[in-house]
């Protein structure tokens, strides 16, 4: 025999409320006090309450529900700021659903933002690499729907949060230099990629202000195997670099590995900083240097400011945000040639004792 469903009727008689106290909480009105509101939680959690959102759809009344829109969670970033959204959410009472699009263009993520939007979500977070024109199509798409941008440029006329790519990217180079690199490789994501080319301009721009051209440029696709394998070609260049500034941590991973077998050290002979700071790169051998964004403050302002708007029911073109990134220094840069020359004075000494206990 199939279990009644606990009713809202349940719950009322359960706290000692009216059926409308009830509701007021679970769609999070005001003017319920604080004390009121734990009755009425404890109650739903005695009883096992599930709140029937489909009805609640049905009845023109609010999912609670948050719609994303995301690149490959494969990827740690992605997935990271996925993860933080999720977390943050449930604290205020709201689901995410999410849709992974498996290309970056405009047809798919139209195609993913109107899967969403079919769930009836009350707002969409889009998490997609999108140019000016492309994300003002889709904040077309949404109609009053508020849409909240990740990955666009910060000159977009649309409602964003995105952390600073010129800050990032100036710390990377004035660290080198700071150090004494001069010869200094790039290593970009994928310029298709808002973020990626992003930080490859200010990279650009950071250098020239200091009248210096990088001596290497290749392209990954954020993989730690497209690191290795375009470090290996940066590596083969006429003029080595004593340096490589590289678009994410993953892609990082794989230069220490092709560095590695090139038969160099990081960093007495060539330095590497990251982009990111993954929970990972603090344990990659040597640990990461690297530009830190706080994936996890990104995911959960970026809840927070959708929730506040669908309470407020303010403009849909709010104030942006951009974040704030910050350089973590680990084990991967040094002075150029700082421990090679002590290295060298070593090899010298152990040839000479070499010879001497050779027999004559």
């Amino acid at each position: 025999m199939k279990p009644k469903s606990v009713t809202l009727d349940d719950v009322a008689r359960q706290a000692g409320v009216s059926y409308q106290t009830v509701s007021r909480v679970l769609n999070q009105a005001a003017h319920v006090s604080a004390k009121t509101r734990d009755k009425v939680e404890q109650a739903m959690a005695a009883l096992n309450y599930v709140p029937n959102r489909v009805a609640q759809q049905l009845a023109g009344k609010q999912s609670y529900t948050l719609g994303l829109a995301t690149t490959e969670l494969a990827l740690h970033a992605p997935s990271q700021i996925a993860s933080a959204m999720k977390t943050r959410a449930n604290q205020l009472g709201f689901n995410v659903v999410i849709s992974m699009i498996d290309n970056l263009s405009l047809s798919a993520c139209r195609t993913a933002v109107n899967e969403l939007m079919s769930q009836r979500v009350d707002g969409v977070l889009i998490n997609v690499p999108l140019s000016n024109d492309d994300a003002g199509v889709i904040a077309q798409l949404c109609g009053d729907l508020p849409v909240l941008f990740l990955d666009v440029d910060p000159q977009a006329d649309v409602f964003k949060i995105l952390f600073d790519p010129h800050c990032g990217a100036e710390q990377g180079v004035e660290h080198l230099l700071a150090l004494g690199h001069q010869k200094i490789a790039v290593l970009t994501g994928p310029l298709e990629s808002i973020s990626a080319r992003l930080r490859y301009e200010g990279w650009l721009s950071t250098l020239a202000k200091h009248q210096i051209t990088p001596c290497a440029i290749q392209h990954g696709d954020w993989s730690a195997a497209s690191g290795y394998q375009q470090a290996l070609l940066l590596l083969n260049q006429p003029v080595r670099p004593t340096a490589i500034l590289i678009a994410n941590d993953q892609m990082a991973l794989g230069v220490l590995r092709a560095v590695h077998e090139f038969g160099l050290r990081v960093p007495e002979q060539i330095s590497v900083i990251g982009y990111d700071d993954t929970e990972d790169s603090a344990f990659f051998f040597p640990p990461l240097t690297t530009i830190k964004q706080d994936f996890r403050l990104l995911g959960h302002e970026s809840v927070k400011r959708l929730v506040d708007h669908l309470h407020h029911h303010g403009d849909k073109q709010q104030s942006s945000l951009l974040l704030p990134t910050s350089l973590v220094e680990r084990h991967t840069t040094s002075k150029p040639g700082e421990s090679a020359v002590s290295q060298e004075a070593l090899s010298q000494e152990l040839l000479r004792i070499a010879r001497q206990l050779s027999p004559r």
